[in-house]
């Protein structure tokens, strides 16, 4: 299963994203998505799971959960919008953490692309960075993996251009 991840769009997909995730066959948006038309772009292109972010109103609060556990090609997986990373998770998901266990967990948020291991929980945190054009970031990313029989491979990250441009 090839996945197309992304975060922090706030309303502005860049029209590579469908370019770079053409081969892909989900994409996993980790929130803050900002307008209800984002998504539906996404979802008219591919398979679509998200979680809605601090930033999103009431129609995505509806549409899209606060947080997902899901197994997929025996790889169990949490995505949520803000949780922390290695060392510095939130008391909520450091809960949530310990009671689902997931192999692959999803932030996003803070607009760091990070991809870093917890080897205390045996998992893999991503954070995709930020895909849209607010924020303090520099460079607007996202990345694109593989999952299959248990594993998380092929890890990609793509740089879409600088914010602003």
């Amino acid at each position: 299963m090839r996945i197309g991840l992304l975060s922090d769009t706030h309303s502005f997909l860049d029209p590579k994203i469908f370019t770079h995730f053409a081969e892909v066959d989900e994409i996993w948006h980790g929130g803050d998505i900002g307008a209800p038309e984002i998504m539906d772009q996404l979802e008219a292109f591919k398979p679509v799971r998200a979680v809605f972010g601090n930033i999103d109103e009431p129609e995505l609060r509806h549409r899209y959960p606060e947080d997902i556990l899901f197994t997929i090609d025996g790889v169990k997986v949490f995505m949520t919008h803000i949780g922390g990373y290695p060392g510095r998770y939130n008391t909520r998901v450091r809960k949530l953490l310990d009671e689902f266990k997931p192999k692959l967990y999803i932030c996003g948020h803070s607009h760091i692309l990070k991809v870093m291991p917890d080897k205390k929980r045996e998992l893999l945190h991503v954070n995709p960075g930020a895909c849209g054009q607010h924020g303090f970031h520099k460079m607007r990313t996202v990345v694109r993996f593989s999952l299959t029989s248990g594993r998380i491979h092929d890890m990609e990250v793509i740089e879409l251009g600088l914010r602003g441009r």
